[in-house]
């Protein structure tokens, strides 16, 4: 079943607007059109404001190829003694080691993001049923 990994639009001056979770309401006023775009919903859901002017959807999906996927799909982290400023960091960009750490921890990971991490260590040639302790 396909299942929305990265949630995004773009209105007409190119300003990208992200939801990462239920109930992240982004909003932007857009200098081209003048209108008010929303994104609401993350990856639970998709609700969105109706423009005049359409913006463009960015949206990413678990059947789009692996290379795409893994260039928009993030992760929010405190860094790795979890006292460092929140960010988000890309899939492709995340250390195998922290990928693992998030199949051996983040036991109410999203399944379709589970698959990801793991088509991810695979698409590095690391073995994802590995625990931690065996690495």
């Amino acid at each position: 079943m396909t299942q929305k990994v990265y949630s995004a639009i773009q209105p007409p001056d190119g300003t990208i607007l992200e939801s990462f979770n239920r109930h992240d309401y982004v909003t932007h006023e857009d200098t081209v059109s003048g209108e008010h775009y929303m994104l609401d919903g993350g990856l639970e859901y998709t609700r969105g404001s109706v423009n005049k002017v359409q913006a463009k959807d960015l949206s990413v999906y678990t059947t789009d190829p692996h290379e795409k996927v893994r260039e928009y799909v993030t992760w929010g982290t405190y860094g790795k003694d979890g006292k460092q400023p929140y960010r988000r960091v890309k899939l492709c960009d995340m250390e195998s080691e922290h990928i693992q750490a998030c199949l051996d921890t983040q036991h109410l990971l999203r399944p379709s993001l589970r698959i990801v991490f793991q088509t991810e260590l695979a698409f590095r040639n690391i073995d994802s049923t590995k625990t931690k302790e065996t690495v």
